[in-house]
């Protein structure tokens, strides 16, 4: 299975954006799958249901930060490649997709809903694209670590 099938199929699964980020980059990961899945629980329907950043963009972010990530305060050289190979990220997905917003990649006018999460049924897959999103995530965040020779 692809990572983008992976990620494509852990939404269908019933995970959140950013969690199907986690599953199709578990094996690059430096901390156990259920802590990561754990941390990357509130970035679904961007961001708690706030619709802003798309979950699969926060959780291509999280997974970057995993392998490129820097942990020392005053590491400004390390902060500074890490910020541009986000803002690189979200060029790219924001090319292929028309935003990284959540709401207007589903065509809300609101921006915030209510907390509660809709059932996964079939109508919510007919009418979501996000299964298609976390798709793209997974294959522009796969291309880019192999442009940076992280993956084969």
């Amino acid at each position: 299975m692809t990572r983008k099938e992976k990620a494509m199929q852990s939404f269908l699964d019933g995970y959140n954006c950013a969690q199907c980020m986690i599953l199709a980059f578990e094996d690059m990961l430096t901390i156990d799958v259920d802590t990561a899945l754990k941390i990357s629980s509130p970035f679904g329907g961007g961001m708690g249901r706030l619709r802003e950043v798309c979950g699969s963009v926060s959780g291509m972010f999280m997974v970057l930060g995993f392998i490129k990530g820097y942990n020392e305060p005053g590491d400004y050289e390390g902060k500074k490649e890490l910020y541009e190979h986000i803002q690189e990220l979200a060029r790219r997905y924001e090319a292929d997709n028309g935003s990284i917003i959540c709401r207007e990649l589903l065509g809300l006018d609101v921006k915030k809903e209510a907390a509660t999460p809709e059932k996964r049924t079939e109508e919510y897959y007919k009418k979501r694209p996000c299964v298609e999103k976390v798709g793209s995530a997974a294959e522009i965040l796969e291309e880019y670590l192999k442009e940076l020779h992280c993956v084969q």
